[in-house]
């Protein structure tokens, strides 16, 4: 183990105590196949999907008390068929770790204590709240929504619900109504739970008008439940009911076992841009695709705890409640990862003895300009491997983690979406990390970068698309009749192929480097380039605290490449400053990617789920009005937009 030349590689006891050297030994031993190596492995998993999925099934103890012949019975994208005839249920593999006494779950707000919940304890509550749902008349195939914070109780909310074949759907509470209704009407759900405030960066964010306006703007809604005295708040139309209560009388856990498709969640596209797309996993296929995220590539098992800083706004939610599937515990930090100082998180990891720790990239590149060290915070004796994602991870951002944290951590970036629940790209604790990439294309998943006529390329840039279906990937949006929209979504570039809206580069090692999003891409002159290789030059210069770049292009007209400085605190856009920018551009980048305008903004525009809104800018600066082009409830910093919408009248009408 170690780091030479850029290069990590896994001790070996890493290697052979992983979980993934654990199924290549089972392979061998139940199903004759033997791998020599990583790369011979993903290939099996994709050219005989059925046996590969098969396998994950077998190797995980799923049963079925109803039979199935073939994993995949039909292949093809969309409409593949997974499992016919199987029966299962999430939940059910989440219970099968109970272990009374052991920690499920800790949980940390930014006031108050740290707090356990138990596994058999978790156990219980879902068992009461699955009853007491059944009572009010939640049905299987109803709709249950949530306005709820990252704490146990969601999570025990969501279970519950699944357990009775209710289809869960979740949002933020940071989000406003209008940009909830837009997507919890589309699904027209029975019950609802609410919190009415939350405290967020040492301020107590009063939500009561927000939980009204969702009362009184779904009309489908029999049920409320809130989980705190929601004082001043009219019912309106439903049944009020509260948490304790729900919990009061207990019951015994007892998931149904529903059909392998069965709708498990409903998860929603960020909506920046247009209207979120309700998208619609089984429990099936999630249980599948998130074993193997989880229990292979993210090698957590029963003695792990597992804390990805997430919001509930995010497809990390769900990744995180993820590691319960492993026997994993799970540890939630709630609230502003920085608040009350920029050492929050380091001893979280500390105080729940977290073993694999992930957040957004931006929270890492945050960590590392901070000049916070980690270990004047914590110890971090537990913490060996760390997991980025939302954005591309720079380079100084590997060095400065093995820096501060040791060169014995294994560093594991991943690569997904909300699309699908998963990842294409992920990590594998028996591979050497180079700095910069992602390690290995994921099992299952059939990843490659294509050219515009849809010929596969190593070592160069093209779109990312998987060629083979994965069992997570959706059963439809709801409310899409005839699949137009889902099938506009994926599979108009490449028909046949799912295209993900991304620029990676294969490695002719199997790793991979995602470039940013491919409808955000910088051409100049010819010359393609993904906005993450801007960043990853202009940010590394101590002045910049963050960055956005876009480029215009006109018919008739010559581009305009536009590049927007969130700078640090104290330092100002000096002409010595801009020459340095432009420098570094045209030496590590490309001279034909300097930009024309450099400006400094107040802030940079982001989605919830961590992602630079270039395209809504983009599209604003061509001339749409922003209330079409940006949702701001969509958004983690919605205050900034008025500085981008002023920018736009002066520059479309020549005063910029």
């Amino acid at each position: 183990m170690g780091i030479q030349n850029g290069i990590w590689t896994p001790s070996k006891e890493i290697a052979e105590t992983s979980t993934m050297a654990a199924y290549m030994r089972w392979l061998s031993a139940e199903r004759g196949l033997d791998f020599p190596d990583y790369d011979a492995l993903w290939q099996w998993s994709i050219t005989d999907p059925d046996a590969f999925w098969r396998s994950i099934w077998d190797y995980n103890g799923l049963t079925s008390p109803t039979p199935f012949d073939n994993a995949l019975a039909k292949s093809g994208m969309p409409g593949a068929v997974w499992f016919p005839g199987a029966t299962l249920n999430y939940v059910d593999q989440v219970l099968r770790h109970v272990r009374p006494g052991h920690p499920a779950i800790h949980h940390e707000a930014e006031v108050g204590t740290l707090t356990t919940l138990t596994w058999d304890d978790l156990a219980a509550r879902v068992g009461a709240l699955a009853a007491s749902l059944r009572a009010m008349g939640i049905e299987t195939g109803d709709r249950v929504v949530g306005y709820l914070p990252n704490t146990p109780d969601t999570i025990v909310a969501f279970l519950a619900c699944a357990s009775i074949g209710a289809t869960w759907s979740l949002c933020a509470p940071d989000m406003g109504a209008p940009t909830v209704l837009e997507r919890f009407r589309q699904i027209e759900p029975k019950a609802i739970f609410t919190i009415s405030g939350y405290d967020f960066t040492g301020k107590w964010r009063d939500r009561s008008a927000e939980v009204q306006a969702l009362l009184d703007g779904l009309p489908t809604l029999a049920h409320w439940i809130t989980l705190d005295a929601a004082q001043g708040i009219d019912p309106r139309h439903t049944t009020r009911h509260g948490w304790a209560d729900l919990l009061a009388n207990p019951a015994a856990p007892d998931p149904v076992k529903l059909p392998f498709d069965h709708p498990l969640w409903v998860v929603y596209s960020s909506g920046t841009t247009g209207s979120p797309k309700p998208i619609v996993h089984g429990h099936g296929g999630i249980v599948l695709e998130h074993l193997v995220l989880q229990g292979l590539h993210g090698n957590l098992g029963p003695d792990d705890t597992f804390c990805w800083f997430t919001s509930t706004g995010w497809i990390m939610w769900n990744a995180q409640v993820a590691g319960l599937l492993t026997g994993a515990t799970i540890a939630l930090a709630e609230g502003n990862p920085n608040h009350p100082d920029a050492g929050r998180l380091w001893r979280f990891i500390d105080r729940t003895g977290t073993t694999s720790f992930g957040a957004g990239a931006a929270w890492f590149i945050g960590a590392m300009k901070s000049g916070v060290k980690p270990h004047d915070q914590a110890s971090l004796e537990t913490l060996r491997a760390v997991g980025s994602t939302g954005s591309p991870l720079p380079p100084e951002a590997y060095e400065w983690i093995w820096s501060e944290l040791g060169d014995h951590i294994w560093l594991s970036p991943i690569a997904g979406g909300t699309d699908f629940a998963g990842a294409f790209l992920a990590g594998n604790p028996m591979l050497p990390v180079r700095v910069g990439e992602m390690q290995c294309r994921a099992l299952g998943a059939a990843v490659e970068a294509f050219d515009d006529d849809g010929n596969p390329l190593i070592d160069e840039v093209g779109e990312l698309v998987c060629t083979v279906p994965m069992p997570s990937m959706p059963l439809y949006f709801w409310g899409d009749e005839g699949d137009a929209r889902y099938r506009s979504s994926y599979f108009e570039t490449y028909p046949g192929v799912w295209r993900h809206g991304d620029w990676v580069k294969i490695t002719p090692e199997g790793g991979a480097i995602i470039y940013g999003r491919s409808d955000a891409t910088i051409n100049r002159h010819g010359i393609r380039m993904g906005t993450a290789d801007i960043y990853r030059v202009v940010e590394d210069r101590d002045a910049v605290a963050d960055s956005l770049v876009v480029d215009l292009e006109y018919l008739g007209r010559d581009s305009c490449m536009i590049l927007f400085l969130k700078l640090a605190p104290g330092a100002s856009l000096t002409d010595d400053l801009r020459a340095q920018i432009v420098a570094d551009l045209k030496s590590r980048a490309s001279p034909r990617h300097v930009p024309d305008l450099i400006e400094t903004a107040p802030d940079i525009p982001y989605t919830l789920t961590g992602k630079k809104m270039e395209v809504p800018i983009k599209k604003r600066l061509l001339g749409q009005p922003m209330a079409k082009v940006a949702t701001p409830d969509a958004m983690a910093n919605p205050g900034c937009l008025d500085w981008y919408d002023a920018y736009a009248e002066r520059y479309l009408s020549g005063q910029g």
